[in-house]
């Protein structure tokens, strides 16, 4: 597998080591004396640093630190005065309360930078058309995607406010050829189209740029993806506090964090120590050019494994940075511990997303003294509900009852799919 890139500026792992200290002892310069936030946190911190292995003595930042008073719409985080903001943005708020984040202009030109990466990973050509099938909102998800477009050359193409056959009417009439969505509801948008007698494998468009959710390097996902649209698949991974920071190829599930712009750490999951090359462990990210609203040693609570490439795969040819071998996995919080068998949603997600019969699903997790027992329904055009429990026990080692239901009867989705009903609180 080759995972050079036509924007590859460095062609050593030590190279791009040397930019990512040099960045970060600059953004400590410039954002340690006005940003009280990290100014009071790392007080007892020494910079700059002489080695990027010295931020391991530095304190993590979580979620629950960057979320402010619930009345006020200040990021805690923030460097500057007001006066210097040109952009507010939010999260969904799903898992707790929304956090605030605030960009100034240059925050947002990195933003951008980081785009006009992911956009040549799906070859855009100059005035292509890029359909962003979500909703306008305080969401930087939508704005990013198509600012990001129109800065790389490309003709971006808003759908918010319409439903799914307008969506659908509006891409054949626009002849698109990058669709942005989250995996779910590019899947729906497929669906919708079938029951309208539309074939998307079809349509114009060649590549599906899938963020919001874990899915874009699930194989089956992928492969139903490129199946229903006749399209490559382009895995990306992002966040509201965080910035555009993976980004995956056409061919490969797996998402390469650009590493210029972002100093990943790992953390095992088993132990409290730094992961090992292919180990389950939770990312941890350190913007190194979002001085409005930096995140230093952020946990991101997403699950992945990393693996480093060698000296002689960069010398054939391979990116130097960082690859998380399928993606995201699932998250810190969502893993779910079933008879002693440690089981992530988005693996069970894969397993069911390989029945192509198979349309849509939901996971209930219960508690049974202390044991978390799963369930699973299923909207299934075969009605076979115990093939699909019979893979789930080969795979997972686990028997888990699924159970079928109407289709159509389960929840959709345009953002971020729930598809866990978690009973256990």
């Amino acid at each position: 597998m080759s995972l050079s890139s036509e924007k590859e500026d460095f062609c050593s792992r030590q190279q791009l080591e040397a930019t990512k200290l040099r960045r970060l002892n600059s953004m400590f310069a410039e954002v340690l004396p006005a940003n009280n936030f990290y100014r009071e946190k790392l007080s007892g911190c020494k910079t700059p640093v002489q080695s990027l292995d010295e931020l391991s003595d530095f304190p993590w930042t979580t979620k629950s630190d960057l979320v402010g008073n619930v009345d006020t719409v200040s990021a805690q985080n923030r460097t500057w005065s007001d006066e210097h903001y040109v952009r507010f943005h939010q999260t969904s708020g799903t898992s707790g309360r929304p956090l605030q984040i605030w960009d100034t202009q240059a925050d947002w030109e990195w933003w951008m930078t980081c785009w006009e990466f992911i956009y040549s990973r799906a070859c855009l050509q100059p005035g292509e058309p890029v359909f962003i099938a979500a909703s306008f909102g305080p969401y930087i998800g939508f704005w990013s995607a198509f600012e990001g477009a129109v800065a790389s050359g490309g003709r971006a193409i808003p759908s918010g406010g319409l439903s799914s056959i307008a969506r659908l009417e509006l891409l054949q009439k626009t002849k698109a050829k990058v669709l942005v969505a989250t995996p779910t509801y590019a899947l729906h948008l497929a669906e919708v189209a079938k029951e309208h007698g539309y074939d998307t494998s079809r349509s114009t468009i060649r590549c599906i740029i899938v963020a919001g959710e874990p899915g874009g390097s699930l194989d089956s996902v992928r492969h139903r993806l490129a199946a229903a649209w006749g399209a490559d698949v382009l895995d990306h991974s992002g966040a509201t506090e965080i910035g555009p920071w993976g980004v995956g190829w056409l061919q490969h599930s797996g998402l390469e964090v650009l590493e210029e712009w972002f100093h990943p750490e790992f953390r095992a999951i088993t132990a409290d120590r730094p992961a090992r090359q292919g180990e389950l462990a939770e990312l941890v990210l350190t913007t190194l050019g979002r001085s409005g609203c930096p995140v230093i040693r952020y946990r991101t609570g997403d699950v992945v494994k990393p693996a480093w490439p060698t000296d002689q795969e960069i010398a054939e040819g391979r990116s130097p940075r960082v690859w998380l071998e399928g993606g995201i996995l699932g998250r810190t919080d969502d893993m779910l511990v079933i008879r002693g068998v440690n089981v992530f949603p988005s693996a069970v997600e894969n397993i069911i997303k390989s029945f192509p019969e198979v349309v849509e699903h939901r996971l209930t997790v219960n508690r049974e003294g202390n044991l978390d027992m799963l369930s699973i329904e299923i909207e299934d055009q075969l009605s076979s509900p115990a093939r699909v429990a019979q893979e789930l026990h080969v795979r997972l080692g686990l028997r888990i009852g699924v159970q079928e239901v109407p289709v159509g009867t389960l929840p959709r989705f345009e953002g971020k799919a729930r598809r866990v009903i978690d009973n256990r609180e």
